[in-house]
C-alpha cells in the first residue's frame, strides 16, 4: 500500500479510499444490492489487512446504517488513530427550513447523529455532500467551522460542486478565519472527465485533494461489455448517468479491456491506475473481496505514457448528469447562489 497526504491537511491516507455506499440495511435504502453487516465487516476487515486506512460513508447511505456498520467494524478491527474516517451530510430539507432550523443547528444535528452512528467522538473529514442553494454560504461555512473548533471534525471537505463554488467557499473562509475545504469528492473517471475543465486545475494550484466517486463508472469500467451485474441491472441512478453515452463510452471500455489483456491484469486495475495518475485517492465501492484486491493492486500498476494516451484519446465532452445537472438548474434559478450571507462578494 502507498499513502499520501490529503490536500492541505495532516491526514495520511491510503491511495485508495473504501467507498461504503454499498454497506447498510437494504430496507432503508434505494438499492437492493447493499451488503448486510456480516458481509460488510468482512470487506472492511480485508481492506484493513491490505493497508486501506481511508473509509468514506454518509448519513444518507441506508438511513445511517452504513455509518453504523463501518463504525462497529473499525472499532473491532482497527485502532482509531490508524484510520481516516469521512462522512457526509445533506442540506436542510424544505421541512427543516419551514420549521426554522438554522444551517448551524442542522449541521450540529447531522454531525452529532453521524458520530452516534459511528460510535466515535470525531470524524477525520466531514463532507458537505452537495451545494445548498437555499442557505447563504456564510452560514454553512460558519457552521462547519464551529464543529471543527468543537473537535467533532478534524477537517472538512465538499462533494458535488463546481470549481467556482469551491473557490468562493475557501475565499470566504480565508477572509473570515473559518476552516477551509481540504478535499473535493466529484464525479470523475475514464468515461466522465469533465472535472478536468476547471476543478483539477484549481485543486492543483491550491493543493486541494481530489477524491472522486464513481471511480469505475458504477462497474462499467470493471466488466467486459455484456457482462451484467446485479448493480448494473438495478441501479437506476447509475443508468441515468451513463446510459445516454453508452455507445461513445463503449469505445473507451474496449481499450480498457485491451490493455487489461496486454498487462495481464483486471479492467479495474487499468481503470484505477489511470485515475491514480490524476487524483489523490479515488473512492472505490467494494462489495466483494476481489474488489478490494484489484483496487489495491492498481496502486502498483505502472501505465506508460502511450497507455495513458491510448485510454484518453477517444474521450468526447459529456453533458453534466445526476447531481451536477441538478446544480446547473438550481444555479440558474436560485438567487441565493450569489450570496454569502452577511455580505456579498
Amino acid at each position: 500500500m502507498q499513502y499520501t497526504k490529503l490536500g492541505n491537511s495532516d491526514l495520511k491516507v491510503s491511495r485508495v479510499c473504501m467507498g461504503c455506499m454499498g454497506f447498510g440495511d437494504a430496507q432503508f435504502g434505494q438499492h437492493s444490492w447493499t451488503l448486510d453487516e456480516a458481509h460488510s465487516r468482512k470487506i472492511i476487515q480485508h481492506g484493513l489487512e491490505l493497508g486501506v486506512n481511508f473509509f468514506d460513508t454518509a448519513i444518507a447511505y441506508q438511513s445511517g446504517t452504513s455509518e453504523q456498520y463501518v463504525g462497529r467494524a473499525l472499532k473491532d478491527f482497527a485502532k482509531r488513530d490508524e484510520v481516516v474516517v469521512a462522512t457526509k451530510f445533506l442540506p436542510r430539507t424544505s421541512a427543516d427550513i419551514e420549521a426554522g432550523i438554522t444551517a448551524q443547528q442542522h449541521i450540529q444535528r447531522m454531525i452529532d447523529k453521524s458520530l452516534e452512528n459511528l460510535g466515535m467522538d470525531f470524524v477525520d473529514l466531514y463532507i458537505y455532500h452537495m451545494w445548498d442553494y437555499q442557505t447563504p454560504l456564510y452560514d454553512i461555512m460558519e457552521g462547519l467551522h464551529r464543529i471543527v473548533k468543537a473537535g467533532k471534525a478534524r477537517y472538512i471537505g465538499i462533494s458535488n460542486c463546481f470549481a467556482w463554488q469551491l473557490a468562493k467557499a475557501n475565499a470566504l473562509a480565508d477572509k473570515e478565519g473559518f476552516t477551509k475545504f481540504v478535499s473535493i469528492q466529484g464525479h470523475y473517471n475514464l468515461l466522465f472527465r469533465e472535472e478536468e475543465r476547471e476543478m483539477a486545475k484549481l485543486c492543483e494550484e491550491d493543493h486541494i485533494a481530489m477524491t472522486p466517486y464513481s471511480a469505475l463508472a458504477s462497474g462499467r469500467l470493471s466488466k467486459v461489455p455484456g457482462e451484467i451485474s446485479k448493480r448494473l441491472k438495478e441501479d437506476q441512478y447509475a443508468r441515468l448517468k451513463y446510459d445516454a453515452t453508452a455507445e461513445t463510452d463503449r469505445r473507451i471500455i474496449d481499450r480498457v479491456v485491451e490493455l487489461a489483456g496486454k498487462h495481464n491484469v483486471s479492467m479495474t486495475e487499468i481503470s484505477l491506475a489511470w485515475l491514480l495518475t490524476k487524483v489523490t485517492a479515488p473512492v472505490v465501492g467494494m462489495t466483494k473481496m476481489h474488489h478490494v484486491e484489484d483496487a489495491v493492486k492498481a496502486i502498483d500498476l505502472h501505465l506508460t505514457a502511450d497507455d495513458l494516451s491510448y485510454l484518453e484519446e477517444l474521450y468526447v465532452p459529456h453533458a453534466l448528469v445526476g447531481v451536477m445537472a441538478q446544480n446547473t438548474a438550481q444555479s440558474a434559478k436560485e438567487k441565493h447562489v450569489w450570496s454569502v450571507g452577511k455580505q456579498d462578494i
